[in-house]
């Protein structure tokens, strides 16, 4: 998400760094350029407009034209602009995610069209709230239009271990709720998400259906589900939506398959109403928080760092990485322990959007996805090093031509494929090696340089 964008925008600022002193002349020079990159983005003209101004009225004024580093200050600029247009800044309520500041059961109505992705994320939000805040959720399907719609939720439900509300066929949208929010509080449940029926397009119907549970629920969340690959379209819908049923937030689905991001920028400004989570991928588990100040940071190539030490908290199991701490600081490594390394790795997500949260990797990207460095690699890896006998795994040494054609034809990859995951593990193993003879102060003192000598004379990619 936001990649176009973010390669257009730290094109620009790049040429400002290297201009030095600026003159009003090249502020609007790079404010052109600024607009025409938030346009090619598909943000929505009149937040281009706002934003350009808002960016304009502060970039000219003598402080940034006579700072010691005016382009930064520019950047910087660019920044709290992006940050208030995505809904933080002064405004900013510090509410992240779903608001259950209400009485129990608090109630959450699931609107959008139909394939924004709106059921599977009432499961990935119940998921959610079940793990990460203990709470009691009760799920409910209210959406009679859509063949077999009330069981995707029933099997979505048990797969993230919350309750399902039973199925009672011929029973209407408005029955469902009524007895949806019945259950719950005789249940003692903390949370009902009730998942509304979906559209191929706006019409009164069904506006009109939605409003009726609406009223007859008083929710406390209203969340809009919009799929970021529409683009404007989806704005359209936000402003839809938003007009008839008072949004409290929005949900962006597929945010891994949009580059461009416009959709995004253009939600607050139009609705009024924050984005508070991120779908990316089909898995329950793939919705992080909206933070208006990381995604700015991501958008100007600043990288996110907060969220990749978040992600990695989550996923990575504290036991096993010290353990394998005090193994290298041993100097021992094995290919068990890479092996380890590689599924470790790979429940973090995609490398490209881990990659995408480190500073400064946009300027390299290109040649990232040249390498086609992606989790497919580290699943073949680990297929190769699975298809070993302990032994190989073990002392690696012993592999040799007849075992390197078995181990390639049992997890059905090229002896070419195994060599090179050879070569990258003895690589490690040198590395580690390394680290256990120079101790935590060599370390601390030689730095990269001192792990990998000659690093400094020879270009990384």
């Amino acid at each position: 998400m936001f990649e176009t964008l973010s390669n257009r925008l730290n094109g620009v600022f790049d040429r400002l760094r290297r201009r030095g002193a600026l003159r009003e002349e090249d502020v609007a020079e790079a404010l052109r350029e600024v607009r025409v990159a938030l346009l090619e983005a598909d943000v929505a003209l009149s937040v281009v407009k706002d934003l350009t101004t808002k960016v304009r009225e502060r970039a000219v004024g003598q402080e940034v034209l006579r700072s010691v580093s005016p382009a930064q200050q520019v950047i910087k600029i660019v920044n709290d602009v992006l940050v208030e247009a995505l809904g933080g800044g002064e405004g900013d309520t510090g509410i992240r995610g779903i608001d259950l500041n209400a009485p129990s059961p608090v109630a959450i109505l699931m609107v959008g069209l139909q394939g924004s992705g709106k059921t599977t994320t009432t499961g990935k939000i119940a998921l959610r709230l079940r793990d990460k805040q203990r709470k009691k959720v009760l799920v409910a399907s209210l959406d009679t239009q859509r063949p077999a719609a009330q069981r995707q939720l029933a099997v979505l439900a048990e797969q993230a271990g919350v309750v399902s509300l039973a199925i009672v066929p011929g029973e209407g949208p408005l029955a469902i709720a009524a007895r949806a929010m019945d259950e719950a509080r005789r249940g003692y449940f903390d949370v009902v998400i009730l998942d509304t029926a979906g559209r191929l397009s706006i019409d009164e119907e069904l506006m009109a259906e939605v409003a009726a549970v609406k009223f007859a629920t008083n929710p406390h969340e209203t969340l809009l589900v919009v799929d970021a690959m529409t683009g404007q379209d989806a704005v359209q819908t936000a402003r839809a939506f938003n007009e008839r049923l008072a949004v409290t937030g929005i949900v962006m689905t597929r945010v891994d398959g949009d580059a461009r991001g416009g959709a995004a920028l253009s939600m607050r400004a139009v609705t009024g109403a924050p984005i508070k989570l991120l779908g990316a991928g089909e898995k329950l588990d793939a919705l992080e928080e909206f933070h208006p100040d990381r995604i700015a940071s991501r958008i100007l190539g600043m990288g996110d760092i907060v969220s990749l030490v978040e992600k990695a908290a989550e996923t990575i199991d504290q036991a096993e990485a010290e353990k394998m701490a005090a193994r290298m600081q041993k100097g021992l490594f094995t290919l068990e322990d890479y092996a380890n390394q590689l599924k470790q790795i790979g429940k973090m997500g995609s490398l490209s959007g881990i990659l995408g949260m480190l500073p400064g990797v946009g300027k390299i990207k290109a040649q990232l996805e040249g390498a086609n460095l992606d989790t497919t690699i580290l699943k073949r890896q680990a297929a190769i090093i699975g298809s070993m006998t302990k032994k190989e795994r073990r002392t690696p040494d012993i592999i040799k031509a007849s075992r390197k054609k078995r181990i390639a034809a049992g997890s059905g990859s090229s002896v070419q494929e195994v060599n090179r995951m050879l070569k990258q593990f003895d690589e490690m193993s040198a590395m580690m090696k390394r680290m256990s003879k120079l101790g935590q102060k060599g370390m601390m003192r030689g730095g990269l340089a001192a792990l990998m000598p000659g690093l400094g004379n020879k270009r990384p990619f």
